[in-house]
C-alpha cells in the first residue's frame, strides 16, 4: 500500500489538474518543436511549454508531498527555479548562435522588426 487511497478529494483534484495542465503544456511544446517550420520559430514553443509545464507539475508535487509528509515541502521549488532560469537563457543563446552562423554563411535571415511592432501575419 502506498497511502494514496487516503488522499482527500480536496487535495487529489488540484494535484490532478496541475498534472494535467503541466503535462499538456509540455506536450504542446513538443508538438510546436516538431511542427514549426524554421529553427527560429521552433525556439519559442519549448521555452514557454517547459517553463509553464514544469510549474504545473512542481505545484502538483508540492501539494501531494506536503499532504503525505504532513509538513510544507518546498524543495521542489529549486527544481522549478533552475528549469525556469536555464531553459529561456539556453534557447536564447542557441538563437544567437544560429543567427551568427546564418550571417557568416550568408543564409537568409529572419526579418528584423522595429521595436514595438507586432510580427506580420503569416
Amino acid at each position: 500500500m502506498t497511502g494514496f487511497q487516503d488522499i482527500p478529494l480536496w487535495i487529489a483534484v488540484p494535484v490532478a489538474l496541475f498534472l494535467l495542465l503541466g503535462s499538456t503544456l509540455s506536450m504542446l511544446g513538443a508538438f510546436g518543436l516538431m511542427r514549426l517550420k524554421s529553427f527560429y520559430d521552433r525556439l519559442h514553443a519549448p521555452t514557454l511549454a517547459t517553463s509553464w509545464g514544469t510549474a504545473g507539475i512542481v505545484l502538483a508535487s508540492i501539494l501531494l508531498t506536503s499532504w503525505l509528509q504532513g509538513r510544507l515541502v518546498l524543495h521542489d521549488l529549486v527544481i522549478a527555479l533552475f528549469v525556469m532560469l536555464t531553459t529561456p537563457v539556453t534557447l536564447m543563446l542557441l538563437g544567437r548562435a544560429a543567427l551568427n552562423r546564418d550571417r557568416a554563411e550568408g543564409a537568409p535571415l529572419p526579418p528584423a522588426m522595429p521595436a514595438g511592432e507586432d510580427p506580420p501575419a503569416p
